[in-house]
């Protein structure tokens, strides 16, 4: 097995980041994949993988290298690159480290996932910047008109796993984070279940990255070491129970739809990734169902979660039997 010793300091010094280049890495795995995790996951698939099959039919060599670079249980270094942990960086800014790989590095990763020399058609200079080219263009048609709302979702994760943190501590957090992660004990991290040496992180920076794709991976370069998980939100849920009538009626439909939502305790972020309303509005909602104690709240580290009273879940499973 893949594992990581990491210092009781790394890991105290550790913090979750938001990429868009992370994000959009992740769909491009999904599509180069073709197979759904969940019923979200085959939706956007369905609607951006015939554009993006007819991408590569136009362009053989790119086509190539994305089957070279992602491997089943393999991904080349300079197709990932390890997120700064800056929070300011754009998408373009996060790419042009990709882009700026120089070639004779982008064949020697190649070469380590294929287990020896490139095929012809990819003894070129280009490589890195076919990649890059290759993301901007799904940022831009596929994941760009979609970020606001995937990065509220992987917003409403961060502040989940930050509760689940200060509950049960780093090995609860770590082990239910993705498959084949799990905490050792004695500082290390077991990050795959495969045959890999392990890697001393000793003064090295860690970083944890939702995406909202059911896919992840661990990267590193220089002294930062990331692992890239598959985050909580809405994309790997079910839909929603519709509101009932009679719910919507006496509460609104908005105010309704947060009410059912708390069965399980949430954040405001999470309930604003969840239910697509504004912050200002969620919180008035919040504020009537509290003074009418619908529901309550509770603090876990930072966060104040919001769960429903036994009022509230009478009120919800009266109205739903109706």
């Amino acid at each position: 097995m893949g594992w990581w010793r990491i210092s009781t300091d790394t890991l105290a010094e550790s913090r979750f980041v938001v990429s868009a280049l992370a994000e959009t890495s992740a769909c491009l795995g999904a599509l180069e994949k073709g197979a759904a995790a969940n019923p979200g996951e085959r939706e956007w698939l369905d609607a951006h993988l015939p554009a993006y099959r007819a991408r590569l039919a136009g362009d053989p060599v790119t086509a190539l290298l994305v089957r070279a670079a992602l491997r089943p249980r393999w991904i080349a270094d300079f197709a990932t690159s390890t997120p700064s942990g800056a929070a300011d960086l754009t998408f373009q800014e996060e790419l042009a480290r990709i882009r700026e790989t120089p070639a004779d590095r982008a064949r020697a990763d190649l070469e380590v996932g294929l287990g020896g020399p490139v095929p012809p058609r990819l003894r070129r200079g280009d490589l890195a910047g076919r990649l890059a080219d290759l993301l901007e263009w799904l940022w831009t048609e596929a994941v760009r008109p979609d970020w606001d709302r995937r990065r509220r979702i992987i917003e409403a994760d961060v502040v989940a796993r930050t509760g689940q943190l200060s509950q049960g501590g780093w090995a609860a957090a770590l082990d239910a984070m993705r498959p084949g992660m799990r905490w050792l004990g004695e500082g290390r991290l077991q990050v795959n279940p495969y045959d890999y040496p392990p890697r001393d992180l000793s003064g090295a920076r860690l970083l944890f990255v939702p995406v909202t794709f059911r896919v992840g991976w661990v990267c590193w370069e220089d002294d930062r070491y990331a692992v890239v998980y598959p985050c909580s939100g809405v994309l790997a849920e079910p839909d929603p129970a519709p509101v009932p009538g009679a719910l919507g009626g006496l509460l609104g439909p908005a105010r309704a739809r947060v009410l059912m939502l708390l069965n399980t305790p949430k954040s405001t972020t999470q309930l604003v990734a969840l239910t697509g309303q504004g912050l200002g509005s969620v919180g008035r909602h919040l504020k009537v169902l509290l003074d009418a104690r619908l529901v309550l709240r509770r603090r876990a580290g930072r966060s104040v979660l919001y769960y429903r009273t036994t009022a509230g879940d009478v009120l919800v499973g009266a109205q739903a039997a109706e």
